[in-house]
């Protein structure tokens, strides 16, 4: 039987796997996640996918079975030159979403299957455009007072308060949120997984 490892401990990944029926392990993977060195927003989450799948998948390389897999995800919002992950504090909250108001971003998330035996690798990446609103006057403060920017890439989030700003998307909202179900889902029955399986 195939078994899938997160790579995250990401409770909207976790969400969103579990929406979809999929039983998973959950295994963080702890890397250095500095953008400096990137002013792609794709290779970036690629990479860093890559990296959190590549990491689990080393510790449980000798043990595996062949059925084991294990996935990796990293998303980042992008604009103009700029790559915005997770807001180091509220200046940076501010910062962020100032430069995201009123205007057109994208999401960008890397996804990476990593299959534990042998440790091949299959990195793919989604895009979603998103239209931020002009915000109310005071928003952003009370949106920082919520607490909820402060673990999102681009520092908001589109299915909590974050909806608020978000005026229109091109793509898959699933991505917004961290994990693009279509596509994760094909790499997943490519490599053998039944979606659905119990019905």
């Amino acid at each position: 039987m195939l078994k899938l490892v997160l790579a995250s401990a990401s409770p909207r990944r976790i969400e969103l796997l579990k929406q979809i029926g999929l039983q998973f392990d959950i295994r963080p993977a702890n890397i250095n996640e500095d953008a400096k060195d990137y002013s792609d927003t794709g290779k970036y989450a690629m990479e860093m996918s890559r990296q959190k799948a590549m990491v689990v998948a080393e510790a449980l390389h000798k043990e595996a079975a062949k059925e084991t897999f294990v996935l990796g995800a990293d998303t980042v919002v992008g604009i103009d030159e700029h790559l915005l992950g997770k807001p180091a504090d509220q200046d940076d909250v501010r910062r962020m979403l100032l430069l995201l108001e009123d205007r057109w971003h994208e999401v960008t998330t890397g996804i990476t299957l990593v299959k534990a035996d042998t440790l091949e690798t299959i990195t793919e990446k989604e895009v979603t455009r998103v239209k931020f609103s002009t915000m109310p006057k005071g928003f952003i403060d009370r949106y920082i007072a919520s607490g909820e920017p402060f673990d999102k890439a681009g520092s908001y989030g589109i299915q909590g308060f974050g909806g608020l700003l978000v005026e229109r998307i091109e793509g898959d909202y699933f991505n917004i949120m961290g994990l693009p179900l279509f596509r994760l889902s094909r790499m997943l029955e490519n490599q053998g997984f039944e979606l659905l399986s119990w019905i």
